[in-house]
């Protein structure tokens, strides 16, 4: 089957779960203090740990579609629930207000992200050959996102969240 892809796949997203777990730390002086960046650390955490999740049970009995559909649907319909709860990047309420570029850009990948573990779960259901050769590009999509996702919060120029230690 997929079982050379899904081994590949699940040991990339697991590391690029640890360098962002290490980003996440470099930047915990900045983030621990401010609940949207929380956030949507823990949403791009969640672009890299959840395919690679679904690629660890796709290796677990390959022989058995039924495994891989139900572990897929469950883990595809809970990722699209808890990106929701989540709310990375939160539209704000004020009328008129225009969120900048990199804003509207990741609410763009967590609304795309939560149809894609939707279209996943989906997928799952219908079973089969060609519907897992789509989950795992829909997956690797994911992880693009995330990658994305990752890059403009790194470099997010939002506000200081609190002040500043002084050298002294």
């Amino acid at each position: 089957m997929l079982d050379a892809f899904y081994g590949a796949f699940s040991s990339a997203c697991f590391a690029l779960l640890g360098l962002w777990l290490v980003v996440v730390q470099l930047r915990l002086g900045d983030w621990g203090k401010d609940p949207m960046r929380r956030r949507r650390s823990y949403g791009v955490a969640l672009h890299f740990a959840l395919p690679g999740v679904m690629s660890a049970f796709a290796l677990i009995d390959s022989q058995t579609a039924a495994f891989w559909r139900v572990s897929f649907a469950v883990v595809g319909l809970s990722g699209a629930v808890i990106m929701t709860l989540v709310r990375g990047f939160p539209v704000p309420r004020e009328p008129g207000r225009v969120l900048p570029v990199p804003d509207r850009l990741g609410v763009a990948a967590y609304m795309a992200a939560i149809v894609l573990y939707v279209a996943i779960g989906a997928l799952a259901l219908v079973g089969g050959l060609h519907a897992l050769r789509i989950d795992a590009v829909l997956l690797i999509t994911l992880v693009f996102l995330g990658f994305n996702v990752a890059w403009l919060l790194m470099f997010d120029d939002g506000p200081p969240v609190g002040p500043r230690p002084t050298g002294g």
